[in-house]
């Protein structure tokens, strides 16, 4: 088995980690990803939670006053449909393509399949030869029929390269968070503070051993989404944010548009995925947050897109604030 990494009850990571070779990908700018981008407001909100159900070790507390200034965010998270353009504009290949594996659930594997070796810390990973983001479960799958579920089994500098061709950008956590609140002030969960059962994509029944619903990611907009009309910002898929994870910087960090540490080892993955269960791994809450490692990928972590508030002038005249860039 290999060995624990950080986040690898939910999200394990590769040996490598922020340790590999960096790597380097000149992208031209393609087609902006922008058309129904959500503007929001920005402001001031009460970010992180100090609830008994919380991770105090995640860094979720202390709950802290946080301003955003006006951003735009993508109402549901980057579908198979939409990397697969990405893809076929420029011929990117992922770092699960470029690995040859990445880790997939073992309950979505089926019985016959080849022995994989697993997670020590949590043996429900598998570590599958030849799965990546066109065949999720291994060599045998394939996303002809989910073009509308979120693409996975992509890695934090995979989420930055495509976001270098669309003209956008990850969200930071704290836009991530403010987002994802949809107006309520210190809710649980995006649309407040009822049970999850029916809301959300999260594992339902025993975790792991039993599932009363089908395990894996479900199409975008399939749940009701928040009070900002955003989709799935609980379950589903883990989505990547910009900053650096740190379970203490935010302590006594910026309170204006805070971007995270400088520097890291891991970045912060948010909202939770069709894995998680309360009995198990409540981080579906809006507050709670988990990290990987930049060059990791899984079969229940994805991303969505953000990008700073461009005015109606800017957008019409169809420029990408993005020019020619190297992703490391």
């Amino acid at each position: 088995m290999t060995e624990p990494e950080p986040g690898a009850c939910c999200s394990p990571a590769r040996a490598g980690g922020a340790s590999a070779v960096p790597r380097t990908v000149v992208l031209t700018p393609g087609r902006p990803d922008t058309g129904d981008m959500i503007e929001l407001g920005g402001g001031r909100f009460l970010m992180g939670t100090d609830d008994a159900d919380g991770f105090p070790a995640d860094g979720e507390g202390p709950v802290r006053a946080v301003t955003v200034s006006p951003f735009r965010i993508a109402p549901v998270a980057v579908t198979n449909a939409r990397f697969a353009e990405f893809v076929a504009d420029t011929g990117y290949a992922t770092e699960a393509e470029r690995a040859g594996w990445s880790f997939v659930f073992a309950g979505l594997l089926p019985d016959d399949f080849p022995p994989t070796r697993g997670v020590r810390a949590a043996p429900w990973w598998r570590q599958v030869e030849g799965a990546d983001w066109r065949h999720p479960e291994g060599p045998q799958s394939a996303v002809g029929d989910r073009a509308d579920h979120p693409v996975v089994h992509v890695a934090h500098t995979d989420a930055v390269a495509y976001c270098r061709w669309a003209g956008v950008r990850l969200p930071t956590e704290a836009e991530w968070e403010f987002a994802a609140r949809g107006g309520l002030e210190q809710a649980r969960f995006p649309w407040g503070d009822e049970p999850p059962q029916g809301r959300c994509n999260i594992w339902e029944g025993t975790f792991p051993g039993r599932h009363t619903g089908s395990p894996g990611t479900a199409p975008v907009r399939s749940y009701q989404p928040n009070g900002y009309g955003l989709y799935d910002m609980a379950g589903n898929v883990w989505e990547w944010c910009s900053d650096w994870f740190s379970p203490a910087y935010h302590r006594d960090g910026p309170r204006a548009d805070p971007a995270g540490p400088p520097t890291g080892t891991a970045r912060v993955i948010r909202g939770g995925s069709y894995l998680c269960h309360e009995s198990y791994c409540n981080r579906y809450r809006v507050a709670a947050r988990n990290q990987n490692t930049p060059d990791s990928s899984t079969g229940n972590t994805g991303f969505r897109v953000a990008q700073p508030f461009v005015s109606i002038s800017a957008r019409m005249s169809g420029k990408s604030p993005f020019t020619s860039t190297a992703v490391s």
